[in-house]
């Protein structure tokens, strides 16, 4: 029993419960294994599919994903993916041979996870900033993806930096939302990744992204402990600590390093077993080199957690780039999302020697606003 308030509380979890989720967590990210964020909307994935000339619709849809997990069993994929989030439509969807894409993440030892968020809306009393839907109805949805194959969950809030943003109220508003999702995402038996993502829109500096990143993590922390999280089973998906794309004093990726792990250190409970930066419009290599270099971060006895990635753009992008929708490019695309795929698992391992150059490159992948 939890005591808090002098009230009994029974908790809300399971011996059992609490070790499936634990050892679902740990599998996402141990060995230097991170997560392909595949979870784009309809509408996201058509801005994707529009820039290479291919049509949105769901054979298309269907054709591209099956792409990303149809990889051959010597590209050991999987030794470098250990998680992949869906959109509700892939999570369902039955491949070309019969098979469900469930079955297809499965063969190569990759979790299947969902997004179960509903998008963003404005939030009332602000300058424009936003608060994450999606709570009606979780618990009824989360039962629905569990039984379907899912392990895992992802839910994103944003954050923006601005002219008196964030306010304190889009901070608080954003934390408790992600409490509530997670805590009900464990109840269902799938694990919450956590993402409070400081959006990297705007001239701010290195300095004034990781004052907020801090406060937003610390918040979201507070409401996390208020909700009971079991923490041991959850995953974080934060933002690393970088300037505004439109600062014009970037920060090299051992300065994104320093400020990304101090603000970790200051904010991240031990417990949490992983954290799975998001890449938030960075190139495919900045990307990769910067988790490299937050790996390599030398600060012993610090860093109690797996620092991995959760990447969608910086790890697709390429892999468009190279598909065209062209049948015949398959092979070719999916060496792409191989190389990003080995690129970013060596990364974690601080071990990555910018040797691996996809077809995007260096090219930004920032989107204003973005939305998924």
């Amino acid at each position: 029993y939890y005591i808090t308030n002098n009230l009994r509380m029974a908790p809300a979890l399971t011996t059992a419960q609490r070790r499936e989720l634990r050892q679902i967590a740990q599998s996402i990210v141990e060995n230097g294994k991170g997560i392909l964020a595949a979870d784009e909307s309809t509408g996201t994935i058509g801005k994707r599919l529009g820039g290479i000339g291919v049509e949105n619709n769901e054979d298309n849809r269907r054709a591209y994903r099956e792409l990303l997990f149809t990889l051959a069993k010597e590209s050991n994929i999987g030794s470098c993916l250990g998680g992949c989030i869906l959109f509700e439509e892939t999570l369902f969807q039955i491949a070309s041979d019969g098979s469900s894409m469930v079955k297809l993440l499965r063969e190569h030892g990759i979790v299947p996870g969902i997004k179960v968020d509903k998008g963003v809306v404005v939030l009332p009393g602000t300058n424009g900033e936003t608060v994450t839907q999606g709570l009606d109805g979780l618990a009824d949805r989360c039962k629905k993806y569990k039984s379907a194959g899912a392990q895992f969950a992802k839910w994103r809030a944003v954050i923006k930096i601005g002219d008196d943003m964030p306010s304190e109220l889009c901070i608080q508003e954003n934390a408790v939302t992600l409490a509530r999702y997670a805590t009900i995402c464990q109840q269902e038996g799938l694990v919450p990744i956590v993402e409070p993502e400081v959006l990297c829109d705007g001239t701010h500096t290195l300095a004034k992204c990781q004052e907020v990143t801090e406060k937003v993590l610390a918040a979201t922390y507070k409401a996390c402990n208020d909700h009971h999280l079991y923490l041991e089973g959850s995953l974080l998906k934060p933002n690393m600590v970088t300037p505004g794309m439109q600062c014009p004093d970037q920060a090299s990726p051992e300065q994104v390093a320093e400020a990304t792990v101090v603000t970790l250190q200051r904010t991240v409970p031990a417990a949490v077993v992983g954290v799975t930066f998001l890449s938030g419009g960075q190139s495919e290599e900045n990307a990769t080199l910067n988790l490299n270099a937050i790996n390599q971060y030398q600060d012993p006895g610090r860093k109690p957690w797996k620092l991995s990635f959760s990447y969608g753009r910086a790890l697709q992008a390429s892999v468009l780039k190279a598909w065209q929708g062209k049948q015949e490019n398959v092979t070719a695309a999916q060496k792409e999302l191989q190389k990003r795929a080995y690129a970013n698992h060596m990364a974690c391992l601080g071990q990555y020697t910018g040797d691996v150059m996809g077809a995007s490159g260096n090219e930004s992948l920032f989107v204003a606003n973005h939305t998924y």
